[in-house]
């Protein structure tokens, strides 16, 4: 696919997404929330695609809502019929949340690269990923109280169950830039790495370790660690066994058992 807002390639199995409007310090116009979709939507479909690294071109990972965009809501959904415009605003909210679900959904890993600001919008993006990697001076916030609106694109439903419910709301009713630092402690973010180039190239490493294992293992353990977020013990524990019946007598794990056995090296198949 062609897109005028992401630049996509394919590293080997590793699929680097980085938002493209620079200029603009990457802010999300409707443009690129369509093509962010669009794009782990590819990289959920294609076979050699086994991890995703998303980032951000330019001085920010991405400043949140593209301001014009938000400013031309009250225009998209104007409608002489109240209850009209209310559905089409809601419609238009539940597009944004399924931009951002599509990190969660994608089968393969999603691995964040940071760096600069990370606020608003940009933070519902990043909380769907699996793994966060920042750069020092990478700057994190939830925004929206700042501009009179609650958030309503996933931060408010991930944030907590990432950084515990005191911390979340700290940042979610004080609108507060976290640094890169705190956001460590917090366990926002994995890990920080001196530079932009180091936290991606880290990231980069981090997808290719991970493309590297069984793609029947990888794309299974995070089906299980999402359902196990969202659901009881027991029911994940019963979620898994099912799972496993079906998919643990695989070629993977032979292939895996033989090379523990005679010290060899497993090339997975896509």
């Amino acid at each position: 696919m062609n897109y005028s807002t992401l630049t996509v390639a394919l590293q080997g199995q590793v699929a680097h997404v980085a938002l493209n409007r620079p200029d603009k310090a990457n802010s999300l116009n409707e443009t690129m929330w369509q093509e962010l979709q669009a794009a782990l939507e590819w990289c959920d479909a294609e076979p050699q695609v086994r991890a995703v690294v998303l980032s951000g071109n330019g001085k920010h990972f991405c400043a949140g809502i593209d301001l014009t965009m938000l400013l031309g809501v009250q225009q998209s959904v104007e409608d002489s019929c109240d209850a009209r415009k209310r559905e089409k605003l809601r419609r238009l909210i539940l597009q944004l949340q399924a931009s951002v679900n599509s990190l969660e959904l994608c089968r393969k890993p999603v691995i964040a690269a940071i760096h600069g600001a990370c606020v608003g919008g940009a933070l519902d993006i990043v909380l769907a990923a699996d793994i966060r990697i920042a750069a020092e001076g990478a700057v994190f916030s939830v925004r929206e109280v700042e501009v009179g609106m609650v958030a309503d694109v996933g931060t408010l439903q991930r944030l907590a169950r990432v950084v515990g419910e005191g911390n979340a709301r700290d940042m979610a009713l004080t609108a507060r830039d976290v640094s890169a630092t705190e956001a460590a402690r917090m366990h926002l973010v994995n890990r920080v790495l001196p530079d932009a180039e180091m936290a991606l190239a880290d990231a980069l490493a981090t997808a290719a370790q991970i493309a590297a294992k069984s793609p029947l293992a990888v794309r299974g353990t995070k089906e299980i660690l999402n359902y196990s977020r969202d659901h009881s013990v027991a029911d994940s524990l019963n979620y898994v066994a099912t799972w496993n019946a079906a998919m643990l007598l695989s070629e993977d794990i032979q292939q895996a058992v033989m090379a523990a056995v005679t010290g060899g090296k497993v090339t997975f198949r896509d």
